[in-house]
């Protein structure tokens, strides 16, 4: 098999250097751009993301790169908040968690139809830091030889529901979406690259798709 080329798409607002770090040891062909002929050639993508989802929407506007990232038709991968950029819309505007009953919401890139929202774990605290077990849903080649009930390594504050489009599930004080997907899109709430044996694993099988 040819050597993949991945792109990595620099949002402006994500720390990829360990995702650069672990996808370097899979090929060495992986670049960082957010130079949309750069993207456009790539045969694997994936979409990083840390803090917020309206900064990351506005930096990704900025680059004027929404309809660029809704019309790649490679496989592209979304790594924890870039999970969540995929969905619809997500809740996670700075602050909005102590007004109550606030409603607004932060629309994203409407990849796949689902939302985020602020997870409610009870006395659990927040972020949901650590490793946690995922149930596989399915025969998804994202997951191929990893096993029900593997260990991943997540941060995060703000989850996706279980819908039709989970790929792996998850609980911590709720049941939520460890992975979702529709058509070429993917992505994972967890950190595949700090997942040790089975994110790198996971991130073989997307190479290897």
């Amino acid at each position: 098999m040819a050597e993949q080329k991945i792109v990595i798409i620099d949002t402006g607002c994500a720390n990829i250097s360990s995702v650069k770090f672990a996808l370097g040891r899979l090929s060495n062909n992986v670049v960082v751009s957010d130079d949309k002929a750069v993207i456009k050639q790539a045969d694997k993508v994936l979409l990083p993301g840390v803090g917020s989802a309206s900064a990351a929407m506005a930096s990704i506007a900025q680059k004027e790169l929404i309809e660029f990232i809704q019309e790649l038709q490679q496989p592209v991968l979304g790594i924890c908040l870039g999970m969540q950029l995929m969905t619809t819309q997500s809740e996670e505007i700075p602050g909005s968690h102590i007004v109550e009953n606030k409603i607004d919401n932060i629309a994203c890139l409407d990849l796949i139809p689902t939302t985020v929202s602020r997870m409610k774990t009870g006395n659990l605290v927040l972020p949901h830091m650590g490793w946690n077990q995922i149930n596989v849903e399915g025969d998804n080649p994202l997951f191929a030889n990893i096993a029900d009930g593997s260990y991943f390594y997540f941060v995060h504050s703000f989850c996706a529901p279980i819908s039709d489009y989970t790929l792996a599930s998850c609980n911590y004080g709720q049941a939520f979406s460890a992975a979702i997907g529709k058509d070429n899109f993917y992505g994972v709430q967890f950190h595949p690259e700090r997942s040790g044996t089975a994110g790198a694993q996971l991130l073989k099988n997307f190479i290897e798709m």
